[in-house]
């Protein structure tokens, strides 16, 4: 294996494992010894590869825009094209409008022969059922989200009942026929699902409640798991969503 050929290699492992990724990780996974690992990580950031750790803590590849673009094998250039024309039909306009920048990017960036296969995919997703009209920025939902920073909205239920709710947004989950916030919520004290054609009026608060998302979004997906097992379990479905 050549150097380049390697140190190619260990960017396409770096971005593939969950970071951070030890050196005996990278040393197992490419079948090299740690003092080649520490070289190739110290050559990689002398190249212009942004790589946050040190050994004995793990690797996180921040960045490496100044390295050659990622060769994608024809399945994984497929799936891309099908996952970003689904997010181009059901993602907010932002979302949708990045999905079709990245498609463009792309088309750019890879081999003329996969340039062409992209343009002319045999795959392609559509929803003859939209989901239903949604009123708030859902932009600023979601960068409220990463930047876990509790939100304010009006919103009704199922049952037409008005409500004024402040929640700490977890993550959004685009279904079939509608779109949902996981969220903590203020008012009742516990996890709650929102549909987001429901909400209006939305807003940042301005309050953090940082480094607490991730932790607090796993536990509402267990929640949500054994909730689903139990209704399996008994056959009695129960609607999780306020």
């Amino acid at each position: 294996m050549t150097r380049t050929h390697r140190l190619i290699q260990m960017m396409e492992t770096l971005r593939r494992l969950p970071a951070p990724v030890t050196a005996q990780q990278l040393a197992g996974e490419m079948e090299m010894s740690l003092r080649t690992i520490y070289r190739d990580i110290d050559a990689l950031r002398g190249m212009g590869a942004v790589i946050d750790g040190e050994a004995g803590f793990g690797y996180t590849l921040v960045e490496d825009a100044a390295l050659p673009p990622l060769a994608f094998e024809d399945d994984e250039l497929e799936a891309l094209v099908l996952g970003l024309r689904d997010v181009a039909v059901i993602g907010d306009p932002a979302l949708a409008r990045a999905a079709r920048s990245a498609l463009a990017k792309i088309k750019a960036r890879v081999p003329p022969r996969q340039a062409h296969r992209l343009q002319h995919a045999v795959l392609d997703a559509h929803r003859f059922a939209r989901p239903p009209v949604i009123r708030i920025d859902v932009a600023l939902l979601r960068s409220a989200t990463w930047d876990e920073v509790s939100v304010r909205f009006d919103y009704e239920d199922g049952q037409g009942r008005a409500t004024t709710r402040e929640v700490d947004p977890l993550g959004l989950v685009y279904l079939e026929n509608t779109n949902m916030l996981m969220a903590w919520c203020h008012l009742r004290q516990d996890f709650r699902v929102f549909r987001l054609d429901r909400m209006d009026a939305l807003a940042r608060t301005g309050n953090s409640f940082r480094p607490r998302r991730v932790p607090m979004l796993r536990e509402h997906l267990e929640r949500l798991r054994k909730e689903r097992m139990a209704c399996e379990a008994s056959a009695e479905p129960r609607a999780a969503a306020e």
